[in-house]
């Protein structure tokens, strides 16, 4: 199920993408990014996936989605490293990003098809299953997919399962980081959360 959802949500996306007018790319998007780097950053999660599926991993060192995310959580990040693959990942979408964004889910698409979702991968974290990994992906559209229609000021429908598999993985990861009691008192109109919180 977490793959079909992937998937969805991979659509969901390249449909958002395709709506993109060619005079909004390089409106700001997000952070330091404009729109098209902020494709491009949403892309790799499509990208890692055709990537990581080629590297397989001698241990299984993380077990859950949530757990993935502790580990990125506590990692030391070069914000400027990131924000450079953000723009070289939207350079290589090219001069048609729809129809690139298009062909990069048909090819995590049938890639998907032949994989064996308890095969043990290299993630930047260490080895995982390609089935606990796969909502982290899920996760990065759907949160993404958002942020880019926020930023072009279109509309983004994503499934009800795909934002619930978010929405929890998110939940679940604040309760890992110990931010669990701060989150439910937000999300219950106890309290709001600080500005600048995140789990990620």
């Amino acid at each position: 199920m977490s793959i079909a959802t992937y998937l969805d949500a991979g659509r969901t996306v390249a449909d958002l993408v395709a709506r993109i007018p060619d005079d909004q790319w390089d409106r700001p998007g997000l952070g330091v990014w404009d729109v098209r780097a902020l494709v491009g950053h949403t892309c790799r999660a499509f990208v890692t996936v055709l990537t990581y599926l080629d590297q397989p991993a001698a241990t299984e060192d993380v077990r859950t989605p949530e757990e993935y995310y502790a580990l990125v959580h506590r990692m030391t990040v070069d914000a400027a490293e990131v924000a450079e693959r953000g723009r070289q990942a939207g350079a290589a979408l090219g001069a048609d990003p729809g129809a690139k964004v298009h062909e990069l889910v048909e090819a995590v698409t049938a890639r998907l098809a032949t994989a064996d979702p308890d095969a043990v991968i290299t993630t930047i974290v260490g080895g995982m299953r390609v089935g606990p990994y796969i909502p982290t992906r899920t996760f990065e559209l759907v949160v993404h997919g958002l942020d880019i229609a926020a930023a072009t000021s279109l509309t983004v429908d994503f499934s009800h399962q795909a934002l619930a598999d978010a929405v929890t993985l998110a939940a679940r990861t604040a309760v890992i980081i110990g931010q669990g009691p701060d989150v439910l008192r937000a999300l219950t109109g106890r309290t709001k959360l600080p500005g600048g919180f995140s789990v990620v």
